[in-house]
């Protein structure tokens, strides 16, 4: 029979693993966004796409990088009986 208290602590480390996920997951793609905006308004004010291309695959990088991290949260997430 399974111990209560190891599933309650399960339960909580989950609980508190998901949240941390996804306020990272929430972090990197508001700092992709800010730092598009960024891109845009140089590319605006006469930069050219070629001189902004590292800081582009930056973005790129961070948005890729907040997509896997969503997508494992969601594989990883048990899905509760009232989600259900």
């Amino acid at each position: 029979m399974a111990n209560p208290a190891v599933l309650d602590a399960l339960t909580a480390q989950v609980t508190a693993s998901t949240s941390l996920e996804a306020s990272v997951t929430t972090w990197i793609t508001g700092e992709a966004a800010r730092v598009q905006a960024a891109v845009d308004a140089a590319i605006a004010g006469g930069a050219t796409a070629a001189q902004l291309a590292p800081i582009q695959a930056e973005v790129d990088a961070m948005a890729t990088s907040a997509a896997a991290l969503n997508a494992a949260l969601v594989a990883n997430t048990p899905i509760t009986p009232a989600q259900a």
